[in-house]
């Protein structure tokens, strides 16, 4: 049976963990150290009310954030709320899924994508050439339970790496990136399939990857692969000027 939600969900806090989860209130507050929006938001578990939302911003303005939400299915309220109180809405994300199966039928050419733990010195620079710094990677280095890097080479140069990890059976891909030379050859479909066979040998009934709505090129792959758009998110922020 394909996982609700509320467990994908889950698996985004168990496969890119924050430094610091707390539960205060209705909110799960999340302290990042630098890791991004997904380890430095926070999202309302239980009911809420207006009232609320003051504590929360003073709670993570202490923990040296702006005030920062998730808005996931069904929280309209909040949403509105929020943007009544002048938090800008950002970064709509969609949220695909597969069963590993759908993405091994092919066989991967050979010298072309690996599963990698620990990372590579090589693995490393790619990231930092497109972003994922050293505060982004300690959030690899924080998850629980079975995880892999994933680097694909062509032409024998270093092209592409990824992450993965699993949380309840569903297998996550994160950080994913090519090299700008390499674009366009076909390296991020072999780095998935890669992910759904290392998936599956660790017991994952799912595969499952998070992806930016503008990103245009990425959700096509996506999709070409298989993948079925289950849901989305986005966040709101408040930055003070």
């Amino acid at each position: 049976m394909t996982p609700d939600l509320p467990r994908l969900y889950a698996a985004i806090d168990g496969t890119w963990p924050a430094a610091r989860a707390i539960d205060a209130g209705p909110w799960r507050l999340r302290e990042g150290g630098g890791g991004g929006k997904r380890v430095s938001c926070a999202s309302a578990e239980r009911d809420w009310t207006p009232d609320d939302l003051p504590a929360a911003e003073k709670a993570m303005e202490m923990m040296g954030q702006d005030p920062l939400f998730m808005i996931r299915a069904g929280e309209e309220a909040l949403d509105s709320a929020l943007q009544a109180a002048g938090y800008d809405r950002i970064d709509p994300v969609n949220l695909w899924l597969s069963p590993p199966p759908r993405l091994t039928d092919v066989k991967i050419p050979r010298v072309t994508a690996f599963a990698v733990w620990e990372p590579l010195a090589i693995m490393r620079e790619i990231w930092e050439e497109a972003g994922i710094g050293a505060d982004r990677q300690r959030v690899m280095e924080r998850a629980k339970g079975p995880k892999t890097g994933l680097f694909s080479r062509l032409r024998d140069k270093p092209a592409g790496v990824g992450f993965c990890a699993i949380h309840d059976g569903i297998a996550m891909v994160h950080a994913l990136e090519v090299r700008a030379p390499h674009r366009g050859n076909g390296l991020g479909k072999w780095m998935m399939r890669r992910a759904a066979a290392w998936a599956g040998d660790h017991g994952a009934d799912w595969i499952a990857v998070l992806c930016v709505q503008d990103n245009h090129p990425a959700n096509g792959l996506y999709a070409s692969l298989g993948f079925t758009l289950v849901g989305q998110y986005h966040y709101r922020i408040k930055v003070e000027s």
